[in-house]
């Protein structure tokens, strides 16, 4: 039995799960994929894997954990909204770990945008190459509005984003697999040799490195549109 139970393959997730193995407690920690279980210590018990509500019930029921802590991605609303409904079920303790928000004078010159659509809509009112930094599962959205050629895309280094890519008809060499976050001599120096016009993120905040994102991008005059966060 896991005497806690902490969801999230995020910084936080990581962060969470390794202070509380090593002050003794017994924690299993479940992530989505065996690119996130890499990245955890070896030695902390882990299920890999997506979950749906039924089997997250299913999940919290057999662990019978005494508190579980929720370490998802800002943007994983339904996820969180599955693990709160599934702990009030359970009648076990839930805590939620919120990622802060991003900070800095530079929030105020970026396009805000509430959704995907809104980015992949307000890309086609642009012109010039395109960098995308929200995760290769949203790719389709912007390839339905916007011509594939003039995206390029950064993502985390495993297959099934390398998959999704090709779906969404994002050239080979369009495609930026790497583990971030980045720095801004980095990210200028991307934006520099791809000739970036237009740079899409999510606030994902300091952990996201979204500043180290978007500062280079607006002293190169590139246009910024930033997907906001859901509200908790």
């Amino acid at each position: 039995m896991a005497e806690i139970v902490v969801f999230g393959g995020t910084v936080e997730g990581r962060e969470t799960a390794v202070r509380l193995k090593y002050a003794g407690k017994n924690v299993t920690v479940s992530v989505t994929s065996e690119y996130a279980r890499a990245l955890l210590p070896q030695d902390i018990d882990c299920r890999v894997g997506a979950l749906d509500r039924d089997g997250m019930a299913a999940f919290l029921a057999d662990a019978r954990p005494d508190k579980v802590i929720d370490c998802t991605h800002p943007y994983a609303v339904r996820a969180t909204e599955n693990i709160k409904a599934c702990c009030t079920d359970l009648n076990i303790p839930y805590e939620r770990v919120e990622r802060a928000p991003s900070e800095g004078d530079w929030i105020n010159y970026v396009e805000h945008v509430a959704t995907t659509q809104q980015a992949a809509e307000a890309l086609v009112r642009t012109e010039g190459n395109i960098l995308l930094t929200t995760g290769s599962h949203t790719l389709k959205e912007y390839a339905q509005e916007v011509d594939a050629a003039r995206i390029w895309a950064r993502m985390l280094p495993n297959m099934e984003a390398l998959r999704l890519c090709e779906e969404a008809g994002i050239p080979p060499s369009h495609i930026i697999a790497m583990q971030g976050p980045f720095s801004q001599a980095f990210n200028a120096a991307l934006y520099d040799q791809l000739d970036i016009k237009v740079m899409v993120s999510k606030d994902s905040g300091a952990q996201g490195g979204v500043a180290e994102k978007v500062i280079p991008a607006l002293e190169r005059d590139i246009h910024v549109i930033l997907i906001d966060r859901p509200k908790e």
